[in-house]
């Protein structure tokens, strides 16, 4: 295209021309393989990663079909060295296959005798193999599964792991059909899950990740351990089970802090599994109480990073993860790529939308001004201060106010960082607060008022973040962020996306303190609602206080 959007540079990064009439398909297709580094106003960067390439190919693209996106977009010609770099990392792929041989053992097995050299001379990975056998393929311990993996990733030569999984004990498991059905994007989420049997399901949320998740169980018939952020959450997901599914009370059980039962369904969160006493992780009995056939760990990017370390002796199970975004504040994307699997289905939150099933959305940047006094107490305060400092500046109130006025009758979360502030946000609102210290049931009680239209407002802290199902809400405001976190971005607009009753579209608003780092961390997380398709409007406070 010869005035394409795009320009492909040798260093693997790509530009995006936000004007321009192609700008939304080019964006769509390159999300498969790129990942969004920066999004000012008009220009976009994208980088081409070894690990993104990879997941692309786990997901059934070729490397023709991305440099095949690239040429199709790209206002000058591909770089030489950007498409043979990016042919042969593609390649790299399924080069090293770990499967069972006819006697039971676990191999690593080359198509190519130089690749097998060259990673069995690296100590961490021969450590892992037991014995040669044949020119190409080598014994591994029987133990070694997911580490060998995790190694062989670092080295830059990902294992295809065709190993199969046990089926664990069997468990009758179907899905209800009463007015309902699965979207022909969670059937194909489905499908391909369990084509391979392990990986990662990437969905916006509002759009029915759970319902892939009762769906790969009605499909796999087993034991089934699922892994949640929170006690809510494991609360909704077996809310959603027996709505949905044939599963009756008695089949599903909730491991947490308040509840230990252990079912042929059972629901854990992970911070339970990651407890520990005298430095030993105390309920790791869990793992194995069940012969589980499949693990479900929702909101993947989450897991903690002890919880990888039991991944990594749980790869003869089934494994699938959900997700809105791979995005890991940790940078350890390549660990669930190796542990859990790789992306096996994608479907971009513009494209749900577009369908009518989940809510469009518009999203704001306001920027608020701080007083002369605070922006020189500001100036003279060590680095470490300064984003509280900016985050709670007490002119946001005045805006919070200003916008809950704008959109009375509408449901609306208001959304803080710090305890102080969501104290000064619900007593000036007069609101009520949840935060981390809400009792779980009391928590469950404001959440149902809201939905119920009791309660209009509702002052949040960062555990409404997760797997919290509040469908009707069409406004959030928040008031502060965790430095700029995608991830938390993801979800914090993921609670306005379910589709309303209502009708009424959803309106995102971030406050952000003008010229301090409370706008640099906004930045980022500009990143992730410019990858999904969302623009980002930026307003001034001064426009919405003086109307």
């Amino acid at each position: 295209m010869p005035d394409g959007p795009l320009i492909v540079q040798s260093d693997r990064t790509v530009l995006l021309e936000v004007a321009h009439p192609a700008a939304e398909d080019a964006r769509h297709d390159l999300s498969v393989f790129a990942e969004l580094e920066r999004a000012p106003e008009h220009i976009h960067t994208y980088r081409i990663t070894r690990l993104g390439l990879w997941n692309a190919r786990a997901a059934g693209h070729s490397a023709e079909d991305m440099l095949a996106t690239l040429e199709r977009y790209s206002r000058f010609p591909i770089p030489q060295s950007v498409s043979v770099d990016l042919t042969e990392t593609v390649g790299r792929y399924g080069r090293l296959v770990i499967e069972r041989a006819d006697d039971g053992a676990l191999t690593l097995t080359a198509t190519d005798p130089a690749v097998l050299s060259e990673i069995t001379r690296a100590r961490k990975v021969a450590a892992l193999l037991f014995e040669k056998r044949g020119p190409h393929s080598y014994v591994v311990q029987a133990w070694a599964r997911g580490q060998l993996k995790q190694e062989l990733l670092k080295l830059g030569w990902p294992a295809e792991d065709l190993a199969g999984y046990t089926p664990g004990t069997p468990h009758e498991i179907g899905l209800l059909q009463d007015g309902w059905s699965l979207r022909e994007y969670q059937n194909k989420a489905v499908t391909n899950f369990a084509d391979h049997g392990s990986g990662v399901v990437v969905l916006p949320c509002g759009a029915g990740k759970t319902l892939v998740g009762a769906g790969a169980m009605a499909n796999v018939k087993t034991t089934t351990l699922i892994l949640v952020t929170n006690t809510v959450s494991a609360r909704q997901w077996r809310s959603e089970l027996l709505k949905r599914t044939t599963l009756t009370e008695d089949e599903i059980g909730e491991y947490s802090g308040l509840v230990k039962q252990v079912k042929p369904v059972t629901i854990a969160t992970y911070q339970i599994l990651t407890a520990r006493r005298k430095g030993e992780y105390t309920h790791l009995a869990l793992l194995d109480a069940l012969d589980w056939g499949l693990v479900i760990y929702d909101e993947v990017h989450l897991l903690p990073a002890p919880v990888f370390k039991l991944t990594a002796e749980l790869q003869a199970r089934r494994r699938l993860g959900l997700t809105a975004t791979l995005v890991r504040e940790d940078g350890r994307e390549g660990d669930v790529f190796s542990l859990i699997g790789p992306k096996r289905f994608d479907a971009p939150w513009k494209e749900i939308e577009a369908q009518g099933f989940i809510s469009p959305a518009s999203c704001f940047e306001v920027r608020v001004d701080l007083p002369e006094g605070e922006r020189l107490e500001y100036a003279a305060s060590a680095d470490d201060e300064r984003y509280r400092m900016a985050a709670t500046a007490p002119a946001k109130l005045e805006v919070v106010t200003a916008l809950v006025a704008k959109h009375e009758g509408e449901r609306i979360l208001v959304i803080g960082q710090y305890l102080d502030q969501i104290d000064e946000l619900a007593e000036v609102l007069h609101a009520p607060k949840l935060t981390g210290a809400t009792p779980v049931e009391e928590r469950e009680r404001l959440y149902q008022e809201f939905r119920d239209g009791i309660t209009k407002v509702l002052v949040v802290s960062k555990v409404a973040n997760f797997s919290v199902d509040l469908p009707e809400a069409t406004v959030a405001i928040q008031v502060s962020g965790s430095f700029g976190s995608r991830q938390e971005e993801a979800q914090r607009l993921g609670r306005l996306l379910r589709p309303k009753e209502s009708g009424l579209p959803a309106n995102f608003y971030t406050l952000v303190a003008r010229d301090t780092v409370d706008q640099d961390f906004a930045q980022n997380r500009q990143r992730f609602l410019a990858e999904q398709g969302y623009s980002y409007t930026i307003l001034d406070a001064d426009t919405l206080t003086a109307a």
